[in-house]
Formats: structure tokens, sequence, C-alpha cells
């Protein structure tokens, strides 16, 4: 088989073990003799597979008990109207826009309600994110919503917000579980399982007990979370297979060890590949190094007509996915979880070999 390492921003790499296992799984599971994606969402067996996901995503992100988990569709970006149809209730509401996928949060949220910025740095071309502290919170706002780890610009909060006063909500799509985190600082989070939890089609929320009353009376069904919560993600048919792979993708990190140990394997990876890149002035990362994602490396070469035959001298050499976003161009390796280290030096090798010959 071809060594293949995928630095594609996501859908993104899966961990081979959980692919081969899956594999195996396909036609027979558990000696149902049904395929997973075959399964009745209410009968037993994918009874039993659903609630061993949700019990193990709860003891690997240490979800406190007073916070419900609902697994949802319509990509993270369907959360941009569910927010303020779930918690707005009449209020205003406060953003943060620390990149693309931040703002769009905000834009999407505008025809339902007064939606204020509550930081920016737009300014700088979001070299940097908003700090916490300076963050203009209105005490009287229904919530705050920001996101943790901007894949496009390549910014990552590792100072998470402590705030009292209303409840915060993230979208960690593309960073959760590869670090531990104090939920308990949160009243939602959502996310995206294309990056570091599974297949595309999965989104997973967790939302404090108390944040569930308050949902317009105008939100639909599907969309409502106490609902969602009182039929146990299945007010109808959920995305079962994309559950189902993402609890092998669980089981894989309680094996490994637990967040604290993925954590250790991630920041070493990104320790390689930004050192490599801060030794050259060939190479440039734009962004502050306080928030420089360890999911996201985006980098540009200073010669900035080279950027094409990089991409395709690393496609040659089985690296595929490292085309900047369209929006910014330059260059993007995204290491969720599932790259090996041996995938990031052999990129790093690769960027030291083209060095030399341009």
């Amino acid at each position: 088989m071809k060594c293949t390492y995928n630095f594609s921003a996501g859908p993104a790499v899966l961990p081979k073990s959980v692919m081969l296992r899956a594999q195996s799984e396909m036609l027979d599971w558990h000696g149902s003799g049904m395929s997973v994606m075959e399964m009745s969402h209410r009968g037993k067996h994918y009874m039993s597979i659903i609630e061993k996901v949700e019990s193990d995503f709860r003891s690997l992100f240490n979800v406190p008990k007073n916070y419900k988990v609902l697994f949802l569709q319509g990509g993270a970006i369907a959360q941009n109207s569910m927010v303020p149809l779930n918690l707005l209730n009449g209020k205003k509401a406060n953003y943060v826009v620390s990149g693309y996928w931040s703002k769009r949060s905000y834009q999407d949220a505008l025809p339902f309600g007064d939606m204020t910025i509550a930081a920016s740095s737009e300014a700088i071309g979001y070299a940097k994110a908003p700090d916490p502290k300076d963050w203009k919170i209105d005490s009287s706002a229904a919530y705050v919503h920001f996101c943790s780890n901007e894949t496009i610009h390549g910014v990552e909060y590792f100072d998470m917000p402590s705030i009292k006063t209303i409840p915060v909500v993230a979208d960690m799509s593309s960073h959760i579980l590869s670090r531990p985190v104090d939920i308990s600082q949160f009243g939602v989070i959502y996310a995206g399982a294309q990056k570091n939890i599974g297949p595309a089609g999965l989104t997973i929320l967790i939302v404090r007990d108390d944040l569930l009353d308050v949902a317009s009376p105008l939100t639909p069904s599907v969309f409502n979370w106490k609902t969602q919560v009182e039929n146990q993600s299945m007010i109808n048919t959920p995305t079962t297979y994309s559950i189902y792979m993402a609890g092998l993708v669980f089981e894989w990190l309680i094996e490994l060890g637990g967040l604290e140990v993925i954590e250790k394997q991630n920041i070493k990876k990104a320790e390689l590949l930004y050192g490599y890149i801060d030794s050259t002035d060939f190479y440039s990362n734009p962004i502050d190094i306080k928030n420089r994602s360890r999911m996201n490396v985006p980098f540009r070469i200073q010669n900035e007509d080279l950027h094409t035959s990089f991409v395709t001298g690393a496609e040659n050499l089985g690296m595929i996915g490292l085309k900047g976003h369209r929006l910014v161009g330059g260059i993007r390796a995204s290491v969720y979880n599932a790259m090996p280290i041996e995938g990031i030096q052999a990129l790093v090798d690769y960027m030291k070999d083209f060095e030399k010959s341009h």
C-alpha cells in the first residue's frame, strides 16, 4: 500500500487502526449479520453502539453530569443558526471574531436578533486572537460566542475565557479532543466531526442543563436541543455510521492513554514543524506565537510564485492536502490527532529539500 500523508483540513486523516477495524466489521458487526450502515437506529444493536459512544466520549472529554451530549446533523455551520434559536430568548448576543469561521458565525446569527462584536482581530489580518481580558462583554447578553481554533488562519486559543456573567459558547470543531478542556467554563461546546472525531456528517454538541429551556418557539423540532435531548438525538434518523466511526476513534484515544497523552504528541508535532519554519527565512508563519494552532499550520514561501510547485512536488511524494485555503492562499498543513509524527518529519524533510533546490 502506498504511504500517503493526508494534511487536509477536513474531512481529514483517521487513525489507520480505526479504519482497519471498521473494514473488518463492515459486513458483520459483532456477529449481528449486519453492517452498522444497515441497522435500525432504534434496534438493540445500534442502541448499544450509541450508548457506548456517548459513555466513552463523556469519559474521554470529562463531561460533567449536568451537561447533555447530542449527536446532530448539518455540520458545525448549522449551529450558527441553532445557537441563537436555542439561546437568544429576546436578548442580545456577543461574538468574538478571530478568523473566517467566527466571522461567519457572527454573520449567520445576524438575522436572529441583536448581535454585537465583543472583540475582533480582523484589522490585523487575524494574526492573533483577541485576548479574553479585552473582550467587551455585555452582562445582559444571552451568551458570548467564539471559535477556539480557526482552521483557515491557524489561530488557537490556549488560555480559555473564564467568564461567569453569561454563558460561553465555543466552536471547537478543529481542535476538540486534541487536549483536555475544562468544560465547566462553557455553556455550550460544539464541533463538526470531520477533523478529530470521524467522518463528515456528524456534529457533537455539549450543552449545560440550565440552557435547555429558553429556545425560541419558532425553533424547528429537529434543531431544538431540548427536544433532541428528550429523544436521545433521534428525533429523526441520526448519522448512524458516522457516530459508530466516532466511537472507534474514542476507543483509540482511550487506549492511547487519553487527552493528556495525545496533547503531548500534538505539542511534539507542532514544535517540529514550527521549529523548522522559524529556522529559515525561506518559509514564514504570520501568527503570534502564543496563538499558533497545533492543528492547522499555515505558512508561506518568500517567493509566492513557488507555492504551486511546492504543493505539486509534495503530492508526488504522497503528501496531499497542503494547498492553502482559497481565501488566503499559501500552504497549510493540518496535523490532527491521527497524523503520525512520521508525516510531520516527511514534510519537514521535503521542505528542506525544496528550499535547497529553489
